[in-house]
């Protein structure tokens, strides 16, 4: 499979270049083949519109292209994170501070791997959480395997200013 940092370090800076932040750079099985999956955002609205998800993926394709870094034959996905985001920032945990979210840990704090809790921020890369009604926790962002927003009420109140169209996605063939 692809090297995954390699490639995050070879698309982040085209996505900035365009104006837009990198959200999470993934390699998935798809039915027709790998998918290369970029997820971005606009900085000011934290979505991307159907136009943007075009933008971002005319300009990977050429320089993925010309790289050349995945040996065999995939897909480009260019996609919105949308309201129930992954959250693979330092800055995400600051960001989504009051929201619910579900974390799974390589390693168990408090002697659990996954649990729903509600986010309280971060300092250096401690990460502080709450699981309601029971503990509190602090983890260390490098023992996250994977962390997601929870759709609640409060989360579609607070994005309900932005527009829906930000749940597009743009799909091409590469090879």
């Amino acid at each position: 499979m692809a090297d995954i940092a390699a490639l995050t370090q070879l698309i982040e800076p085209e996505v900035e270049k365009l104006g837009f932040a990198l959200v999470r750079v993934k390699m998935m099985s798809g039915e027709d083949g790998p998918v290369l999956q970029v997820m971005a955002e606009r900085p000011d609205t934290r979505q991307l519109v159907i136009e943007d998800c075009a933008t971002i993926s005319r300009a990977l394709s050429g320089m993925l292209d010309e790289a050349d870094p995945i040996a065999d034959a995939y897909r480009l996905e260019v996609s919105s994170p949308g309201i129930d985001r992954p959250l693979t920032r330092l800055t995400d945990f600051d960001d989504w501070a009051g929201h619910e979210a579900r974390i799974n840990l390589i390693d168990p704090v408090l002697g659990k791997k996954q649990f729903k809790a509600v986010l309280k921020g971060r300092e250096g890369e401690a990460i502080y959480a709450v699981i309601p009604d029971e503990d509190d926790l602090t983890f260390d962002f490098k023992n996250i395997h994977s962390a997601k927003l929870i759709l609640t009420d409060k989360l579609i109140a607070e994005t309900a200013p932005l527009s829906t169209e930000g749940a597009e996605t743009i799909t091409e063939e590469e090879g």
